[in-house]
């Protein structure tokens, strides 16, 4: 007789598979017809495969509003960040050498700037406001004359807050200047109008939305293609762009992940924006759980993140080992340090190192989430009684709940 169902609340680090997109992957790659390389033009292999890669890419560029010229096919969206940020400025510096990004950006960007700072570049690192998103005002006023590129994601990967584009872009789109964002946790759940969004570069993948890992895209206007240098060289595929054989399979199944993610997108929505709201209330039956997530329209409903009180957080993922969640992104949590993105907003190391990123997908429900919130209510109750710990007060704007 099995047991209950394994207890996933990691979809922000990545997705399973959904068996449409299984099913799509496992048809190219036993087709012996489409194992050419769709750079192979002199034969029919070749052709069929590269038809399969035109209209993977079509589909690609209906769902975020593009033109199929404006997707160039990447390893995935820290890939895409690394050409956008690194590819622009290289390429703009006899314009200038200054950059505008966030403190609470993804390590793909913050890793890449500090790479560029190295090469010569000054970077303004924007503050966040108390719910986590980066104010217009604040962006109007870090713009320079020699400013060459804004980066600035959508929905951060830790909190779920989301920013404005909107406005942001707009401010970049007055002064001429390239303006980046980093899409991955917000394609396939909240509207993206490429065309209507005054937006030159957008970093996307496959694996958050139930697609494959491996395989992302960077969406990008003529004009900024012209603004930009590629990082790797040989063999001239995606325009020269990003050279390298592209795999078929990955790139088919990321279209299908993206299409079925933006045919649910708004029923998703609401469904997990209700999830979400009652799971954080089913926690804070325990006592010293603080939101550091915006639950308004301003949050994305995928996301739930909270720090506990009373408690040390290693001590705390230890506890709840069975359960799959995470301490903040994935591509930092083998370091065991608090979220740098927590300490920017005003968490103490204690509550930084003591928190838990929450995050949903298609398989989780109400019955899920019950479960998890028995788990960690218990955790935490024989965690605080073997060894109570006084948590530093929190700041005045820590509590984001009421948002």
């Amino acid at each position: 007789m099995s047991g209950p169902s394994p207890i996933y609340l990691d979809h922000a680090a990545t997705t399973p598979l959904a068996p449409e997109v299984v099913a799509v992957m496992q048809a190219v790659l036993a087709d012996p017809m489409l194992c050419a390389n769709p750079a192979s033009a002199t034969h029919a292999a070749g052709r069929r495969a590269a038809a399969r890669v035109a209209s993977a890419r079509e589909a690609i560029a209906r769902v975020v509003g593009a033109s199929p010229g404006e997707i160039v096919f990447t390893s995935g969206a820290t890939e895409s960040d690394n050409l956008a940020v690194l590819g622009v400025a290289r390429a703009s510096a006899w314009r200038g050498r200054h950059l505008v990004s966030s403190r609470t950006e993804h390590r793909a960007v913050l890793d890449a700037l500090e790479q560029l700072e190295r090469e010569g570049f000054s970077v303004t690192r924007l503050d966040p406001g108390p719910d986590g998103r980066v104010d217009p005002d604040a962006l109007a006023g870090a713009l320079r004359e020699d400013t060459v590129l804004v980066s600035l994601m959508h929905v951060n990967n830790e909190t779920g807050a989301v920013n404005d584009i909107a406005a942001l872009g707009a401010l970049c789109r007055d002064a001429g200047i390239p303006f980046h964002v980093d899409a991955a946790q917000s394609i396939g759940k909240l509207p993206i109008d490429f065309h209507a969004l005054p937006v030159d570069l957008l970093s996307i993948n496959a694996h958050k939305v139930h697609g494959p890992k491996g395989i992302g895209a960077l969406v990008l206007t003529p004009a900024a293609r012209r603004r930009i240098e590629p990082l790797l060289f040989g063999g001239g595929q995606e325009g020269g762009l990003r050279p390298g054989t592209l795999a078929t399979h990955q790139v088919v199944g990321m279209a299908r992940a993206l299409v079925l993610a933006e045919q649910c997108r708004e029923t998703e929505y609401a469904r997990l924006q209700g999830l979400r709201l009652a799971f954080r209330e089913a926690l804070a039956t325990a006592g010293g759980v603080l939101c550091n997530s915006p639950l308004d329209a301003h949050g994305s409903p995928w996301i739930l993140n909270v720090s506990f009180e009373g408690v040390v957080g290693e001590s705390l993922r230890l506890a709840l080992e069975g359960m799959a969640v995470s301490g903040g992104s994935a591509c930092n949590s083998a370091s065991g340090e608090g979220s740098y993105v927590l300490r920017a907003l005003g968490r103490s190391d204690l509550l930084a190192e003591a928190a838990l990123r929450f995050s949903f997908g298609r398989d989780t429900d109400e019955a899920l989430l019950a479960r998890a919130a028995v788990e960690v209510r218990a955790a935490l109750r024989r965690l605080r009684r073997m060894a109570p710990i006084a948590s530093a007060p929190p700041v005045v704007h820590a509590d984001r709940a009421s948002g």
